[in-house]
């Protein structure tokens, strides 16, 4: 048995550990021994902790035969993003200039994982300082595609996305300003969410301990898995205030109302760009799915969409913008290269223009709330097309523009500080499609509700051996 329960996904590893039918280091060597067989096709995880991993382990079985209480990830190996403090471990941004910047203690998100028994077993990669989509690391190098090689995994989550999909991992953190915990699910074909801002906490002792103004407005930390409800109890493990984290608020998640009949509000073909005929299918796949369920569907988004995609862009570039002479010295050669298209691609702006960029914010703020109001949820691509092939951001300053306008459906989410939750509903030229479920701010639970319902029509969850013969 042992040499499958990496197929198992968390909360079901949990269970299994807890009811002693196999220990949770047969859990973690199960995983290792995962590691080593499709680790070397993809390159998604770069540090491994195995020695930590089994001491851990061995601690867990104890408490399990001592009877202790456990908690709901009892002995379950899980995956952390190499930009989020793992006490021991380098929090490398993957960065040559930080891949010795050790962090002594963990990220709250850490922290509130192993305070709920998961134990890590490795450090995923991401582009350099998580500022692209395409998980391509100037010290780590490129992590790729388990359904195709020579395919992105998305970015920047893109080691976890590819780790989670194999099964080298059940659960994973990573983290969102555009798209990052998201585009890696849809390139993978796994489930993820990305979080209401001020929902989950986020600090990290590794300098610069202390972010700008949009990172403030638009970053969360996420969770990361294979299936929908591991996502969710993931969540709720790392949700809440923090001592570490002012801007981390004690809210209380509102689900779906069971008594009144769901509406859907849904757009295949998002406003500003193509869309590839496959990934919207799909969409309208797992639309169907929630008519048939009883859901009144409606095929309509908000007015201000295609103004929200282009106010993230602007307003996120022009912070890069003021920080262009300390990226240029420590990224790589191509990922600052995107940077530099994208700053190409949005000129210049003059503080007048970010006060009036920051009123509009507001403006589509309220907008879209009112919409999600007549609406539970919106249903889009995560992508408008399928996972692209390596390099293709940064081939020229057209594939960069090009690039900005597939990832188009996931910003709207981190410019107004909304929930959105992804579930893999198909595939386009042989490539993994995830739908996204957004929701009203601190509707994540009505999102993954949502996401859930269509899971249970659509949903396949098994691993990938890379390449897989699906594709």
């Amino acid at each position: 048995m042992s040499t499958e329960l990496w197929r198992h996904g968390a909360l079901e590893l949990a269970e299994m550990i807890a009811r002693r039918e196999v220990s949770s280091r047969e859990v973690i060597d199960a995983h290792l021994a995962r590691i080593d067989e499709v680790n070397p096709h993809l390159n998604a995880i770069v540090r491994r902790l195995d020695d930590d991993a089994r001491a851990a382990a061995d601690a867990a079985d104890r408490a399990v035969a001592a009877g202790e209480p456990l908690g709901p990830f009892h002995g379950v190996p899980i995956t952390v993003k190499e930009n989020i403090d793992l006490a021991g471990t380098p929090t490398t941004q993957s960065l040559a200039a930080f891949a010795d910047a050790i962090a002594p203690v963990d990220a709250p998100v850490v922290e509130r994982m192993r305070a709920a028994g998961a134990i890590p077993i490795g450090r995923t990669n991401l582009p350099d300082l998580g500022l692209r989509v395409f998980t391509e690391s100037s010290l780590h190098g490129i992590t790729d595609n388990p359904w195709m090689t020579g395919r992105t995994v998305g970015g920047s989550s893109g080691g976890e996305g590819a780790a989670l999909a194999t099964g080298m991992s059940p659960l994973g953190l990573g983290n969102d300003i555009g798209g990052s915990l998201r585009n890696p699910a849809h390139c993978c074909g796994i489930a993820s969410i990305k979080p209401s801002t001020g929902l989950v906490p986020s600090a990290t002792v590794i300098p610069p301990e202390d972010v700008s103004i949009m990172f403030q407005l638009m970053a969360v930390e996420g969770v990361m898995a294979r299936h929908v409800a591991d996502v969710r109890a993931g969540l709720q493990v790392v949700a809440g205030p923090h001592v570490r984290d002012p801007l981390a608020l004690p809210v209380v998640l509102a689900d779906l109302d069971p008594g009144r009949r769901l509406r859907v509000a849904v757009e295949p073909e998002p406003p500003g760009g193509s869309t590839h005929p496959g990934v919207a299918a799909a969409i309208r796949r797992a639309a169907d799915a929630l008519a048939d369920a009883g859901a009144e569907v409606v095929e309509v988004a908000p007015d201000t969409y295609a103004e929200s995609v282009e106010l993230w862009a602007r307003l996120l570039v022009e912070e890069v913008r003021s920080q262009a002479p300390l990226l240029e010295m420590v990224m790589g050669a191509d990922g600052y290269r995107f940077l530099t298209f994208a700053m190409d691609l949005y000129g210049p702006a003059t503080t007048a223009q970010l006060s009036e960029m920051h009123a509009a914010r507001n403006r589509i703020e309220k907008q879209w709330h009112r919409f999600l109001t007549e609406h539970d949820v919106f249903l889009s691509p995560v992508w408008a097309q399928p996972a692209l092939p390596h390099g293709y951001d940064v081939a020229s300053f057209e594939n960069a523009a090009s690039t900005l306008e597939v990832l188009r459906p996931v910003v709207p989410l981190n410019l107004l500080g909304l929930p959105g939750a992804v579930v893999p509903v198909g595939f386009a030229d042989g490539l993994p499609v995830g739908a996204q479920v957004a929701a009203r701010r601190f509707g994540d639970l009505v999102a993954l509700s949502v996401a859930q319902l269509i899971d249970d029509v659509l949903g396949d969850g098994a691993p990938v051996t890379p390449i897989d013969p699906r594709r």
